[in-house]
């Protein structure tokens, strides 16, 4: 199916109680279990929704991946996107990044957490292969990045990390995966920023995040988008 078609269908499945054609907004915060540990599908809002899923499985689908998590805000995302990693790994990162991404990384990972940030200039590509050391598990950039627009070359990029066995994690959100779609150049995650152009009318707080291979807790989150 062309994008389009993917955007309006993707996630939606008409209700066979009802034939409502849209997903309703789920507000419960149990479900009903057949027994203890047996549901049909969910069993705690915190941990999985209808109406949440709707919108993971079609922003996995617009972005060529298979799996997706929804976030309540960007920074949880994030935080759930560097938790994959031990305590004092390094992280390189492009420098012009978004200001909560920075604060979290210095105030945050840096400080209680260990981690040893490098940042590095976008607009050379070969200072992201010249950061990377034994220590290194993991790049992220944004592209375009925020504010100043610089536009790295994914594909490069991708290869880089893939020499170097390095996780590549791309924040999405000032393209949208109408004019852009990182895993396919490569990328092993994809995050976006839905308050922005996904959503794009400053009414919404939310996040999304697209893994490969990896797994937090019990979901496996190949090929996926938060």
């Amino acid at each position: 199916m062309k994008f389009e078609t993917r955007a309006i269908h993707d996630g939606q499945k008409p209700d066979p109680l009802t034939g409502a054609v849209i997903v309703p907004v789920y507000q419960t915060s149990t479900f009903q279990q057949d027994a203890i540990g047996k549901h049909k599908g969910y069993e705690y809002s915190r941990t999985g929704n209808p109406t949440r899923k709707a919108l993971e499985d079609v922003l996995a689908s617009l972005e060529g991946g298979k799996y997706g998590l929804a976030f309540a805000s960007g920074v949880a995302a994030e935080t759930a996107v560097f938790s994959i990693l031990k305590p004092g790994s390094h992280i390189v990162v492009g420098d012009d990044i978004y200001g909560g991404t920075y604060r979290l990384l210095e105030r945050v990972l840096s400080i209680h957490h260990g981690f040893k940030i490098t940042y590095v200039n976008v607009d050379d590509i070969n200072s992201f292969e010249k950061a990377i050391g034994k220590e290194t598990k993991l790049i992220w950039i944004e592209t375009p990045t925020n504010p100043l627009l610089k536009i790295i070359d994914l594909k490069n990029l991708s290869e880089i990390a893939k020499k170097a066995n390095v996780l590549l994690a791309v924040d999405n959100t000032f393209a949208s995966p109408y004019f852009q779609r990182p895993l396919e150049l490569g990328a092993d995650i994809v995050v976006h920023s839905t308050t922005k152009y996904l959503s794009g009318h400053s009414d919404v707080i939310d996040y999304y995040n697209k893994e490969v291979s990896l797994k937090i807790g019990e979901r496996s989150l190949s090929k996926s988008v938060l």
